[in-house]
């Protein structure tokens, strides 16, 4: 038998603790963390993402259970289900927002070289957002209509690996075109958007950034024709046109011209039409960019049928927030595990086994290894798959 380290605490070993600890102290808070710290509280909320916890007590009896080995697997305090609550309630959200974009940072290094479905030299962005269903009675900070609340997920997720690049969480009333002025755009890159994100002076804003964007029209667009090109209809594309808008306040935000491409989705028998303000690009490779975009559509329904984002472990916006960065964080730190360890299953598989194993001391890549070699059975074709 392995006597080295468990296997959450090999996990928890790709963790920048520096980094944490910088976190921590730029949001000092009055809350005691003497007996019960910040990297406890992390540890704790961890675990619950990688074991499927459904409440506060669940994670207190489950860690109790084995509390012999706490202190291997990184906690050091004593755990009680008001503690950890009380911290979830008054400890600073941003601290683990914070380690997520620098998890973020660190995991979009290592997915860069990867390739998507387009051959496409620069980086491709798909932007969108999610809602998560909360009750009024308990949530009352996030109001989303008379009877309901809710908060948003806004995401802009890289191409290149999965890896969402910028979120934002907001209550329910923000609309998700109001994203587009929080992001900072990068030039050259591509933000592909559905048609909900359509406000052409926010749109001319990334033209004017330098940066390229593909996105659903409305079917009551005011535009003229001003040039067509030619395409190959037996590739779906049905026009590729340049134009120029009309309508009295869309032609003021929207000053230039736009390139407006037709495609007919054999596989639904519907037409779709997008705009874009790159004129270099094939526009087959045009079509086949926007159909990437579902990849963040994926992402949403992945985390919320394999992460905690769902069910809360409190009430307050503070908790709530909390216990959303932190299952990013763990989604980014098994993206980052499985490149490191170049493990071939997939996230989901991953996931799974370490819900079973985090008290087991094999090491992490044989323990990754031999579960590959006993997969024998293939996929269901309808799980959401990320990362192959």
């Amino acid at each position: 038998m392995h006597s080295g380290k468990l296997v959450f605490a090999q996990l928890m070993e790709h963790l920048p603790l520096h980094t944490f600890r910088r976190c921590v102290r730029r949001y000092p808070a009055k809350y005691p963390t003497k007996t019960f710290s910040h990297l406890d509280q992390f540890l704790c909320m961890a675990f619950a993402q990688l074991t499927y916890r459904e409440s506060l007590r669940d994670i207190e009896t489950c860690l109790r259970a084995h509390q012999s080995k706490l202190y291997h697997l990184g906690i050091r305090s004593h755990i009680a289900k008001s503690t950890l609550a009380d911290a979830n309630e008054q400890r600073d959200w941003r601290i683990y927002a914070d380690f997520a974009m620098s998890l973020i940072q660190t995991a979009r290094k290592l997915y860069e070289g990867d390739c998507f479905a387009v051959e496409l030299d620069q980086t491709a962005y798909a932007l969108d957002t999610t809602t998560i269903d909360l009750c009024l009675a308990v949530f009352p900070w996030a109001r989303f209509r008379s009877t309901k609340a809710a908060v948003k997920l806004h995401t802009l997720l890289d191409l290149r690996g999965n890896i969402p690049s910028f979120i934002h969480i907001s209550d329910g009333k923000m609309h998700e075109v109001n994203v587009l002025d929080i992001l900072i755009p990068e030039a050259g890159s591509f933000y592909i958007m559905d048609r909900g994100f359509t406000d052409f002076a926010r749109l001319f804003h990334l033209h004017q950034a330098q940066a390229f964007f593909v996105i659903r029209a409305k079917s009551n667009l005011a535009c003229r024709r001003v040039y067509s090109h030619a395409v190959d209809k037996s590739t779906g594309l049905r026009c590729d046109q340049t134009i120029a808008l009309t309508g009295y306040a869309i032609s003021r935000d929207y000053p230039q011209h736009l390139r407006r491409i037709k495609f007919y989705d054999t596989e639904h028998n519907k037409y779709l039409v997008f705009l874009t303000n790159n004129f270099d690009l094939p526009a087959l490779i045009i079509a086949q960019l926007y159909r990437c975009r579902w990849q963040v559509e994926l992402f949403f329904k992945w985390i919320k049928q394999h992460l905690r984002i769902k069910a809360f472990y409190g009430t307050s916006e503070n908790a709530v927030k909390t216990q959303i960065w932190i299952a990013i964080t763990v989604y980014v730190l098994v993206a980052i595990v499985k490149k490191r360890l170049n493990a071939q299953a997939s996230l989901y598989t991953i996931l799974q086994i370490l819900s079973l194993t985090l008290f087991e001391k094999t090491p992490l890549d044989q323990l990754l290894k031999e579960t590959e070699q006993n997969l024998v059975m293939p996929q269901k074709t309808n799980q959401l798959n990320l990362f192959g």
